[in-house]
């Protein structure tokens, strides 16, 4: 009867843990419905539905043409792009929390935003399109990934702290070369539309953009949730990840290949957006507890649910759109220090 208790507890803890994510997402879902309504033109909901569902199911039309336009072309967009972009930056922070054994870790601990902003400016300076200044804020934001690597694996010591070293100084190094280029840039045009970028926003999110950044995202957020039950080993040690047959160094490698590809992936098209990978983790682990099965899909719903809200909060809030990341960082502040005084125990 006794040895029986823990297993029947376990199970207990396990459905809570399943009920808690249902919950998360049945909120992500009513929110991802209730976001079509907002903005300058207004869409009651139950035309929202049937403009959605009208491509799968004959529904009599009862819309204008503006109505449908709005629906698919500007509002579903972007609010696809805030879903993916909050859930690839939640899954990264939580990923690299667990691969680095530091609560403190967030998407840019490797220098992923610097690398970003740095391409980003480079393209604004140099005139290019919106395409191509997506293509190298995420080319450089790889780059300087690879090169914080390359200096990690052969830097001596233990290789956790010196990845983290060389993370903060090769993202020093790329910030550095932005404000250079802050400087050099044309003050009327190229040095506000630097700033704006730097700030982060989803305006002007466009189909295609959501169908070619979906691809990286996708490459990266497949493989970190099936190997989520293998960054709970990584947390205890690399001795004891040795012990239970799994190699650290490989999957540590494979771990922060994914989570830099999804990180360069949401940086490139939507700038800097900070908070998100580190609030949101430490969020879900109040909620759904530490072990990554269910921390891993927690993060990524929650995260994508953040970034919806905030971003309802930014084209809504004033007369004109406010950045997004000025937003993360209001309102995930403040909601850090709440969660690091609050006391130990699930919400």
């Amino acid at each position: 009867m006794n040895s029986q208790k823990p297993e029947t507890a376990l199970k207990a803890d396990n459905k809570h843990e399943n009920l808690r994510i249902i919950i998360l997402f049945a909120l992500l879902a009513a929110t991802f419905l209730i976001s079509f309504s907002f903005g300058r033109y207004a869409i009651d909901i139950s035309q929202v539905v049937r403009i959605l569902l009208s491509p799968v199911f004959p529904i009599e039309q009862t819309w204008t043409p503006q109505m449908e336009t709005v629906v698919f072309n500007i509002r579903l967009p972007r609010i696809l792009l805030a879903c993916l972009v909050g859930c690839c930056l939640s899954a990264a922070g939580a990923s690299y929390q667990g691969v680095f054994q530091n609560p403190m870790s967030s998407p840019d601990i490797l220098g992923a935003s610097s690398g970003a902003a740095f391409g980003a400016a480079l393209a604004i300076l140099l005139g290019m399109s919106s395409a191509i200044i997506t293509v190298m804020a995420f080319s450089f934001s790889l780059i300087a990934v690879v090169i914080v690597y390359f200096i990690g694996q052969r830097a001596p010591g233990k290789r956790i702290v010196t990845f983290i070293l060389a993370g903060i100084m090769v993202g020093s190094i790329f910030s550095s070369a932005t404000s250079f280029i802050k400087l050099v840039a044309d003050p009327t045009n190229q040095l506000p539309a630097i700033t704006y970028w730097m700030m982060g926003s989803l305006s002007g999110t466009k189909k295609a953009t959501v169908a070619y950044i979906l691809i990286p995202m996708l490459i990266g957020l497949i493989p970190l949730y099936l190997l989520k039950w293998r960054i709970n080993i990584l947390t205890l040690g690399d001795e004891e990840a040795e012990a239970l047959g799994v190699s650290p160094s490989r999957m540590r490698l494979a771990v922060i290949l994914c989570s830099t590809l999804i990180t360069a992936a949401s940086v490139s098209v939507s700038g800097m957006i900070g908070w998100i990978g580190l609030v949101i983790p430490h969020l879900c682990r109040k909620i759904v507890g530490n072990n990554y099965k269910y921390l891993m899909p927690a993060s990524m719903i929650s995260g994508a649910w953040f970034l919806l809200a905030v971003d309802n909060l930014s084209r809504n809030l004033l007369a004109t759109e406010i950045p997004i990341g000025i937003l993360t960082s209001f309102i995930g502040a403040p909601f850090f220090i709440y969660l690091i005084t609050k006391k130990e125990g699930k919400i």
